[in-house]
């Protein structure tokens, strides 16, 4: 098609849904919602979007569910039911229309939809765009509308009971398409929501507005080829190969309808700022929300979108596989317009997880359900997916899973995309990554505890002490803290010290820790190019206060001290710098760090070389221009913060400080 005929067409297109539009009728219907649980009496008011947990706190009918550690006390929420009611009106120009549809683009998860107390609709996957019929059941005047939300987990443990002896690696969870971090992860807290999680809509229309056309303006190749040393991994982008710089991506939080376009602002600036070019939406999360993405498309940030499978095998029915197929094909045209997103990737861990987590031995599978597991996997994720994609989506590449291999395979390092474990989950030194650097390295990472400001926020004073009640309860890494104090012990004190340090020092050391790590492993990394061609830290952000591997706190997106070695490292200017002296064997002398407060701005000097010279101020929840720095004898340096601070209580510490105190 010539460039004129391609612009008639585009107009054509342009003014028909504008014409068909302006006789359409659309009615958001978020208003005079309220919720209770059912057949029980009393209605409480709702908010919509939201979701059950946030309605009852709202409510004042819970307490805040991040605070201590009322996750635990709260999940009676999970095992009942709900019901959402409200009535709205229909105008006769509506009913005047061919066509009444009720759209719902999120219910959560198990809904069953009455209007007029008729059944119109029973919805069960919470990535899908639902539509239904309703011109029959419409009537003039006050319509009622009720939706009642079944029990996800209640469900979950029913099929998975019903499947017996067969058994699906490794959680009930597998059988819903629902957000699987929902039911608790290695980061955050099992809140099992349900609820109208996106603004319902009545659309009437004679005529439905054709599709707009999809148009990608620049190629997109991911690069496998075998070459000498294994088989490559990387992005052309307009034929000119990239090196990716960036992060994972995990829902920002545990209740979606809190994220708001300042809140996503807020994340995708902390990534851009930090010199990123790539996000992973990693795949036991969401679809993100448009927003998200009209924000990568405008600062450049390209988008490795998984599909919403993680470390799980899937079940191999018709009606799992039908419902996989629709919400595949209405997220791939819902997200296809954007040129940010490079990548559809079928799954998260799945691959390997089913060869190499030891799943078999575990759960005592027999040979028969193995193979058949397998099969099952292959025809989603080899023949089903791409296949539905490509009939929506043939302009960009699909990968089956990330990673295909385990992190101690050797083709891990040699051939497709790396999640390097063998640092933190494996305990191995940091220095190992200088011979265990992949071609496309897609996760790895170094916990640290949240900022003590998070940690303030969600205890009380008899709680910060290491390893409290409340302390453990935000902290889900399996032996998170013995993993924690060995790394601690080989890089910066001894481990008989550790017990003895108040929970402010111990967060500042874990943050040390992660800022050395990322620094040189980020360094490493992008000494190997054209061998490595990305590197993608686990992870941006955090979804409630917790000690994880996010650069970046829940609490005002504040940034951690790796998100500062980070933004060093991704900077595209100079080469990065990789330091692996050991700080624990520095010798360090009494900084004797001197400062001034002018303005917004810190003058920070010292008379000794002072290591990881860290600010804090009271009550601040902005950004500093830097932090965690290190300072040579005699040098000023000048920190500024965010805004006019009346009477501001700094706090400014080193290395040789801390470590002093025991």
């Amino acid at each position: 098609m010539n460039s004129d005929k391609k612009l008639f067409w585009l107009i054509f297109l342009y003014l028909s849904n504008f014409s068909l539009a302006a006789f359409a009728q659309n009615v958001d219907l978020k208003n005079n919602w309220s919720y209770r649980e059912e057949k029980t009496q009393k209605w409480f008011p709702a908010t919509v979007p939201g979701e059950i947990h946030t309605d009852l706190l709202n409510n004042k009918l819970i307490p805040d569910p991040f605070y201590r550690d009322n996750e635990k006390k709260l999940l009676w929420i999970e095992r009942k039911n709900w019901e959402y009611k409200t009535t709205f009106k229909a105008t006769a120009a509506m009913l005047k229309k061919k066509n009444t549809e009720l759209v719902f683009d999120g219910l959560d998860t198990y809904a069953s939809v009455y209007l007029n107390n008729q059944l119109v609709l029973k919805a069960d996957n919470m990535f899908r765009q639902w539509r239904v019929d309703v011109k029959k059941v419409l009537k003039s005047g006050n319509n009622n509308l009720v939706i009642v939300f079944k029990s996800a987990q209640n469900v979950v443990d029913s099929l998975a009971k019903k499947d017996l002896p067969f058994e699906i690696p490794d959680n009930p969870r597998a059988y819903v398409r629902k957000a699987q971090y929902h039911f608790g992860w290695d980061w955050g807290p099992k809140f099992t929501t349900c609820g109208i999680w996106k603004t319902p809509r009545l659309e009437a229309y004679d005529e439905k507005a054709p599709e707009k056309p999809y148009i990608l303006n620049r190629k997109i190749e991911l690069i496998q080829e075998p070459d000498s040393l294994g088989r490559s991994f990387y992005f052309k982008i307009d034929g000119k190969p990239v090196y990716m710089k960036g992060a994972n991506y995990i829902p920002s939080d545990v209740f979606l309808s809190r994220v708001t376009k300042k809140e996503y602002e807020k994340v995708v600036s902390l990534a851009k700022d930090a010199n990123m070019n790539m996000l992973r939406v990693w795949g036991g999360g969401i679809y993100e929300d448009d927003y998200f993405y009209d924000l990568c498309d405008k600062y450049g940030i390209n988008v490795w979108q998984d599909f919403m499978f993680a470390g799980t095998m899937v079940p191999g029915d018709k009606a799992f596989f039908d419902n996989v197929k629709e919400e595949v094909q209405y997220q791939v045209k819902r997200l296809r317009h954007h040129p940010s997103i490079v990548l559809w990737c079928g799954n998260n861990e799945s691959d390997e997880a089913f060869k190499n987590w030891g799943w078999m031995k575990s759960m005592k599978l027999s040979k028969q359900d193995s193979t058949r597991l397998w099969h099952d996997y292959v025809r989603l994720f080899h023949d089903s997916i791409p296949k539905w994609v490509k009939e929506v989506d043939d302009k960009r590449p699909y990968l089956s899973s990330s990673p295909l291999h385990h992190w101690s395979k050797q083709k891990s390092i040699t051939e497709g995309d790396s999640h390097y474990w063998g640092l933190w989950w494996g305990l191995e030194d940091i220095e190992a990554v200088q011979k265990k650097t992949g071609r496309f390295v897609s996760e790895y990472g170094m916990l640290s505890m949240p900022n003590y400001s998070s940690t303030e926020n969600f205890t009380l004073p008899e709680d910060r002490h290491l390893y409290s009640d409340v302390i453990n309860a935000h902290q889900k890494s399996g032996k998170g803290f013995i993993k924690l104090n060995s790394y601690l012990n080989r890089y910066f004190i001894d481990s008989t010290k550790i017990k003895k340090m108040n929970v402010e020092d111990y967060t500042y050391l874990t943050q040390c820790l992660q800022y050395y790590s990322i620094k040189n492993i980020v360094g490493i990394h992008r000494s190997k190019a054209p061998y490595n061609m990305g590197t993608l830290v686990w992870q941006l952000n955090d979804c409630w206060p917790v000690a994880s591997w996010s650069i970046t706190d829940y609490d005002d997106r504040q940034p951690r001290a790796a998100w500062y070695a980070i933004r060093e490292a991704y900077r595209d200017d100079k080469t990065p710098e990789i330091d692996l002296t050991r700080p624990i064997n520095l010798k360090l002398e009494d900084p004797k760090i001197s400062w001034q407060i002018k303005g917004n701005k810190v003058f920070l000097k010292a008379q000794k070389t002072a290591k990881y010279v860290y600010i804090s101020m009271k009550d601040y929840t902005g950004k500093w221009s830097d932090n965690y720095i290190d300072l040579a004898a005699g040098e000023e340096k000048i920190i500024s913060f965010e805004g006019k601070i009346v009477n501001p209580e700094i706090k400014v510490f080193s290395l040789y400080e801390v470590l002093g105190r025991y």
